[in-house]
């Protein structure tokens, strides 16, 4: 459930990426790279699976410009990703200290909450990073994932109701709600938020929301199987 705040990336910054991984295993300071080159090679590494690289190309970033809250952020998600979720937590504190008007912040802090099983806490700090962008869709999605755990059915599937109006991630949004129809036993808007996601999730393997149609696919055919017969086909 996790959003991120890294800036786009070019074939340029891909190549020069390359071509620093290649080189070296540990990033020095004195390394004559320009700091947009250093977090688009971050993203790359870190989209990779390369952690640990990504995290010393932040470090550096970080030591350059103590006071980037973007930077703390940023390296918070990739400890999180990597499975270091305290350093991830102590990372969103401090971006929020140093920027307390920042939504992604929030919306990476309430993931770690939701992961810790502290639930409220999410919501929380969804609520702050939406206050703070309403057109935040992922933490919007995020929120009405939460509000689903907490067996707020009603509640989730309003908040998955305002997320359509942005036009954005669709397929998320309907495959989100099409589940909280799926748990609270309506099954036929179930199904019909399912078919209507499928039409947006990618299907190559490795595409953005390809792990989330695979879960699609199984609900829909559990819906679909012998043991639903109210269930429309």
């Amino acid at each position: 459930m996790s959003n991120n705040s890294y800036l786009a990336f070019g074939d340029k910054q891909n190549n020069l990426c390359d071509l620093v991984s290649n080189t070296t295993k540990n990033f020095r300071d004195d390394l004559d790279l320009e700091d947009s080159d250093l977090r688009s090679c971050a993203l790359r590494l870190a989209q990779k699976g390369d952690y640990s690289q990504a995290i010393a190309l932040l470090s550096q970033l970080i030591r350059r410009h103590p006071q980037n809250a973007i930077d703390y952020n940023n390296r918070g998600l990739i400890y999180f990703q990597s499975g270091e979720t305290q350093k991830a937590f102590c990372d969103y504190n401090t971006a929020l200290q140093i920027n307390p008007a920042l939504a992604s912040a929030y919306n990476n802090r309430a993931n770690y909450y939701a992961a810790c099983g502290k639930l409220a806490a999410a919501i929380a700090d969804y609520d702050r990073a939406i206050d703070l962008n309403p057109s935040h869709v992922r933490a919007r999605i995020n929120r009405g994932i939460t509000w689903r755990e907490l067996g707020q059915y009603e509640e989730a599937i309003e908040n998955f109701d305002v997320a359509l109006l942005f036009g954005q991630l669709e397929g998320h949004i309907w495959a989100e709600r099409g589940r909280t129809y799926h748990l609270w036993g309506d099954w036929n808007c179930a199904i019909a938020d399912y078919r209507r996601a499928l039409t947006q999730l990618p299907q190559r393997k490795d595409a953005p929301g390809w792990r989330l149609r695979r879960q699609l696919e199984n609900w829909l055919n559990e819906l679909l199987s012998p043991e639903h017969p109210d269930s429309l086909i």
